[in-house]
């Protein structure tokens, strides 16, 4: 990294705070001298090509009128963070991530009384509220065949975490008999580990792409509160390694993109246990070669839909956001928050480098008239047929949703416009949205919780309805 960009780093984000991010209740301050940009339908990708993000197809019209409903298929869970909903079963598993340490299959025959698999003696014991914990996983694309999925979760710090960090990010695989309704994870492999200075900022979804290859979100590394009273007095940047900008210090603040069919890194040669795709935007630069897009604060939750990567990043203070990632795409964060300054009196739209910063298609802000929260709940576009007038739209949340669902079509012009969705009738389904899924045929499901903390048992997995 040169001289100048390391300049970049240390005057943008010596004074920067965390936020209680994933978030808690209270907004932690905004930025000053703000400014938004507009991109139109392209994006600057890192070699300075543009790429058109105007692709999603099939959008339908008018959303304004829409209302939807919940039908809720299984209850019980703490705080159900993930459902995966693989292409192996043909939509009819469904399978739920409690943040504990369980998963648990709804199938036919509803929810199955023993978990799927338990790694609770793996992961870090959970306190009230807490970003730590089971956050996600990944069945192959050819589970049916191999068996493999793929684990994210918080564990206490492993050789190699320093003693004053919180805990260390594990990545991993298993192997099991793809018929099974209960596994053991006697075969998991590690894959990656992660020092995580703080135990807040953990992202945790994983997601296959149309390339094949598993991308995995990881976020800045946390803030400390170091006054005892909750309140953020300080950003953890020493460690933190330039809270996403910093490409070259460590994997923090970013999307990775692995290969996971095969070990070796780019060479073949290195002591890796997973690939690198050679066409990697850092591979032959400077930075680590695993970083696929960075920038970022805390992705929480992320999807495809064809070749559009929607990634939602939790905002500090004021504002939250939906990105289309691309290869190489700096999405700005500690730099900017959503498309504005981020407490700078000057807001760069490039880095000395010259490599773009790249502006949401999506942002709200915390307070105001209009669609407003605290924290973004990624979702996925809708390509179901049970919801005709929701075709093409992209469904998400604030974790404060209080009965409402946002949506956006695509526009030519950025940020697009969101719609405010009404939920008539949640069932038994809570007010606190944390997580999507979407199944083979494009209809959504809606992980919620009735509490903010990682306690209980008033969690519900629900499936998404027309009224």
């Amino acid at each position: 990294m040169n001289g100048s960009r390391r300049a970049f780093l240390t005057t943008a984000g010596a004074a920067m705070f965390g936020g209680l991010a994933g978030c808690m209740g209270a907004p932690g301050g905004g930025g000053t001298g703000e400014t938004t940009t507009s991109t139109g339908d392209e994006t600057t990708t890192a070699d300075g090509s543009t790429t058109n993000q105007q692709t999603t197809p099939g959008a339908s019209g008018d959303l304004s009128s829409l209302e939807l409903r919940y039908e809720t298929l299984a209850s019980g869970f703490t705080s159900p963070v993930d459902v995966a909903i693989p292409e192996a079963f043909d939509g009819d598993r469904r399978f739920v991530v409690d943040q504990p340490g369980r998963m648990w299959l709804h199938d036919e025959t509803g929810l199955r009384s023993d978990p799927y698999l338990d790694i609770t003696d793996q992961v870090v014991e959970l306190r009230g509220y807490d970003e730590r914990g089971f956050l996600g996983v990944a069945f192959h694309p050819e589970f049916a065949d191999n068996g493999r999925l793929y684990l994210r979760y918080s564990a206490p710090k492993r050789s190699g975490t320093p003693s004053n960090y919180s805990h260390t990010f594990v990545l991993s695989e298993l192997t099991v008999d793809p018929e099974a309704t209960t596994v053991s994870a006697e075969s998991e492999r590690t894959l990656l580990e992660i020092p995580q200075p703080q135990s807040n900022h953990n992202a945790g979804a994983l997601a296959f792409g149309p390339d094949g290859y598993l991308y995995v979100a990881v976020g800045d590394g946390g803030a400390a509160n170091d006054d005892g009273t909750g309140h953020v007095d300080d950003w953890y940047d020493a460690v933190a390694g330039g809270n996403g900008q910093d490409v070259s210090a460590n994997l923090l603040g970013s999307i990775l993109r692995l290969d996971v069919d095969s070990e070796g890194g780019v060479t073949g040669d290195e002591d890796k246990p997973y690939g690198i795709p050679d066409d990697n935007p850092l591979v032959g630069r400077s930075g680590f070669d695993e970083q696929y897009a960075w920038g970022l604060r805390n992705p929480w939750r992320l999807s495809f839909d064809g070749d559009d990567f929607y990634v939602a990043d939790v905002g500090q203070g004021r504002w939250e956001e939906v990105n289309l990632v691309e290869a190489g795409g700096n999405y700005g964060w500690n730099v900017r928050e959503g498309a504005h300054c981020f407490r700078a009196s000057q807001c760069p739209t490039e880095t000395p480098d010259g490599d773009q910063l790249v502006d949401p298609v999506l942002e709200y802000p915390h307070s105001g008239i209009g669609p407003s929260g605290v924290a973004v709940i990624g979702g996925y576009v809708y390509r179901g047929e049970e919801i005709p007038a929701l075709s093409g739209a992209y469904v998400f949340a604030d974790w404060q949703s209080q009965g409402r669902l946002f949506a956006a079509l695509p526009q030519e012009t950025h940020p697009w416009d969101i719609v405010e969705i009404p939920i008539t009738d949640r069932d038994d389904g809570g007010t606190n949205v944390l997580a999507f899924g979407r199944d083979p045929a494009g209809e959504l499901y809606v992980c919620t919780s009735g509490n903010r903390g990682v306690s209980g048992s008033s969690g519900t997995l629900n499936r998404l309805r027309g009224v």
